[in-house]
């Protein structure tokens, strides 16, 4: 009975081992999505990222690598990492059968040093994407994972969403569902409310001024003399006010039609616009009045106007372009 019970002990251990499998790729993911049903996306470190990349994969795994200590400074992390909390729980609980087979997890800089450091990265945050490597799903040729391009700033979970499931063909994508922001809807019905009721006590006083038909013909007037003056060229281009004429003065104009200054377009603005407001003198004010010689002298006036300053006008243009031909005096 001794040698029996010394047997027993000593074939116990060889046993245990045998009697223990390796994990298969299925037991993996059965872990892992059960860990997401309590938390998503699950939170990983160095040893359970291994785990879960590691390959024969039956399964895609989307992995957010991020720096979120404020040490770190990662302006980034901390602005995309609602987005993708938001992405992994609308997945979750879009694909209760997990028909998807897709685990979204997350590793903090804090927690998988090693992993930061065996993929040589220097920045964060970083997404990356394990399709499955067997199965019926396997993508053939890829040896690592698809990473994202976060180059273009703070992404929305949506853009997130329809990357991933480019990557996931024949399998279903579930849609990003937002919660409802109910404060944004109560803030809306009650400024909705607010402006109604303003402009219905102030609408006997403000529906003269809209149907006035002298205030959109001066709304008229001042959009057209901005976009002809070249505002929206100073606005796109940036140009600078004044600039310097290379002998200790200042030039209110730039030669060249494909150059502007600001002063500039505010003096061609100001030309334009007193252009036209002599040829609305002479067309509407002037055959007003009644007095016979006062009209022949204010139609002496607004001629002389409109000749003086045209003649500045076209004075203008040669200083823009030496080649143009026109001129009156006496601006020469």
């Amino acid at each position: 009975m001794r040698w029996l019970s010394l047997f027993m002990s000593l074939a116990l251990p060889f046993g245990t081992l045998a009697a223990k499998k390796p994990a298969t790729p299925a037991d993996t993911f059965n872990d892992f999505h059960t860990k997401a049903l309590a938390t998503t996306p699950v939170k990983l470190l160095d040893s359970s990222y291994k785990k879960l990349t590691a390959s024969p994969r039956d399964y895609s795994v989307a992995v957010l690598l991020t720096a979120m200590d404020a040490r770190f400074g990662c302006q980034l992390c901390r602005e995309f990492q609602p987005e993708w909390d938001l992405l992994a729980k609308s997945w979750l609980r879009g694909d209760k059968k997990a028909e998807s087979r897709t685990i979204f997890g997350v590793l903090d800089f804090a927690d998988g040093r090693d992993t930061f450091i065996s993929l040589s990265l220097q920045t964060a945050p970083v997404l990356l994407f394990f399709p499955p490597t067997i199965g019926p799903h396997a993508v053939a040729g890829v040896d690592g994972p698809v990473r994202y391009d976060f180059t273009n700033g703070p992404l929305s979970a949506e853009q997130v969403q329809a990357w991933i499931a480019r990557h996931l063909p024949g399998r279903p994508h579930p849609a990003v569902k937002r919660p409802v922001n109910y404060v944004a809807w109560a803030v809306g019905v009650v400024s909705t409310l607010g402006i109604a009721g303003a402009l219905a006590k102030a609408g006997p006083y403000i529906l003269p001024v809209i149907q006035n038909r002298n205030a959109w013909a001066a709304l008229s007037l001042i959009g057209i003399l901005m976009f002809t003056s070249g505002h929206m060229f100073n606005q796109i281009r940036k140009v600078p006010y004044v600039a310097g004429d290379g002998r200790g003065g200042i030039s209110y104009f730039s030669s060249g039609f494909q150059n502007q200054l600001g002063m500039e377009t505010q003096i061609i603005a100001f030309i334009y616009g007193l252009l036209s407001f002599s040829a609305i003198a002479l067309i509407m004010k002037v055959p007003r009045v009644a007095d016979p010689k006062k009209q022949q002298i204010w139609v002496l006036v607004w001629s002389a106007v409109l000749f003086l300053v045209y003649s500045f006008l076209l004075s203008i243009f040669r200083i823009k372009n030496g080649g143009y031909p026109f001129s009156l005096p006496p601006f020469m």
